[in-house]
């Protein structure tokens, strides 16, 4: 069934297309939004999101034997972020998991949700754990800022940028420069059948997605289902920082994680594009992207930032030379677009003190 907000019934309200279908792109001044997002006097309709809790005793050990992230300890509370890999170490899942006490929850992308319930479902064996698709009980909200008038309602905070225990930096900058620090961002959780009063309870104003999405590619923040496809390893968007635990016991993709750390490179790495503005129009995600006659990579996100004007996130081969002038082709409407690299071009492959995984100093 097709998703529709109740909040696309607002004055100006645009509808939004592929990850974020169901919601608004805007309302009317997409920039205006935007900066009042930043300011954190806004809120985003996530309300496509999939919401998958699981409870009973054994959760959270269960969880932590079959995902990347160290989750058996987690604290009610504590934000944190998990991926369920293939063997090959690609990237199945990517969730937002915070725990109340007595039930995980994890947030997930529209398309994830049907899916990992099923996949946690077969996974259970005789632990005492409960998996229930909650996405028709909870409608998710994003904002910059912490909503007092929401205190009731559960907050996942995204730990981006900052390295978690056990993760790693695959950037090319100090870390104190990473612009994700910039970006601080928050998730409530809110029953379905308040969603709309509660927006109004917030006082703030709402931001569409085109709003939301300038702002995650501006922080560098990976999206699955957006800088992912069926090959994607973790260290080639970076998220061995936050969604991945070096040194934790086994799980599905270990294997692929160490060895790519520890003695190999990302085939791949993400890097943030600053396009041509002085066109009227904007390149479409999944635009190749070339360098000379030869296409390098894809485009895998775009937006117009309030600041910096055209915006995009692409995936590219990991020769390529981060000084290269690159171009985005979308259907011969051409686009130059300089690069700044988000993963660096010799992350991985490092010698270091062997202590269960290899400790690889910082790039």
């Amino acid at each position: 069934m097709t998703y529709s907000s109740p909040l696309l019934s607002r004055h100006g309200a645009v509808a939004a297309g592929g990850l974020d279908a169901g919601t608004a792109s805007h309302y009317g001044d997409p920039l205006r939004e935007q900066r009042a997002l930043a300011r954190g006097t806004a809120v985003v309709d996530l309300s496509y999101r999939g919401v998958v809790t699981v409870s009973g005793p054994d959760r959270l050990s269960w969880l932590n034997t079959l995902s990347s992230q160290q989750v058996g300890t987690l604290q009610p509370g504590v934000s944190s972020e998990l991926l369920l890999l293939s063997v090959q170490g690609r990237i199945d899942y990517d969730a937002r998991i915070i725990d109340d006490g007595e039930t995980a929850w994890l947030l997930v992308e529209a398309a994830e949700a049907a899916g990992l319930t099923e996949w946690l479902e077969r996974m259970k064996f005789m632990l005492r754990v409960e998996v229930t698709n909650a996405t028709d009980q909870w409608a998710v909200a994003g904002t910059t800022a912490e909503v007092p008038e929401w205190e009731q309602y559960l907050r996942w905070s995204d730990p981006w940028p900052h390295i978690g225990s056990g993760g790693f930096a695959y950037t090319a900058v100090p870390e104190d420069a990473h612009p994700g620090l910039e970006r601080p961002w928050h998730e409530y959780l809110i029953p379905r059948d308040s969603f709309a009063e509660a927006i109004d309870a917030s006082g703030r104003t709402l931001a569409g997605s085109m709003a939301s999405e300038a702002l995650r590619i501006a922080a560098w923040r990976p999206r699955l289902g957006a800088e992912t496809d069926d090959k994607t390893l973790p260290h080639e968007l970076d998220l061995i920082r936050t969604a991945v635990h070096l040194a934790k016991g086994c799980y599905k993709g270990q294997e692929t994680v160490a060895r790519v750390h520890n003695l190999g490179h990302p085939p791949r790495r993400l890097v943030f594009l600053q396009l041509d503005g002085s066109q009227h129009t904007i390149p479409a995600a999944g635009s190749p992207v070339m360098l000379g006659e030869r296409k390098v990579g894809t485009l895998t996100s775009v937006g117009a930032h309030y600041e910096m004007g055209p915006v995009a996130l692409a995936v590219v081969k990991r020769s390529v030379d981060p000084a290269a002038q690159l171009v985005v082709d979308d259907g011969g409407e051409l686009y130059a677009a300089a690069q700044e690299p988000i993963v660096a071009p010799d992350a991985g492959a490092v010698v270091g003190r062997a202590t269960g995984f290899l400790k690889a100093p910082r790039v």
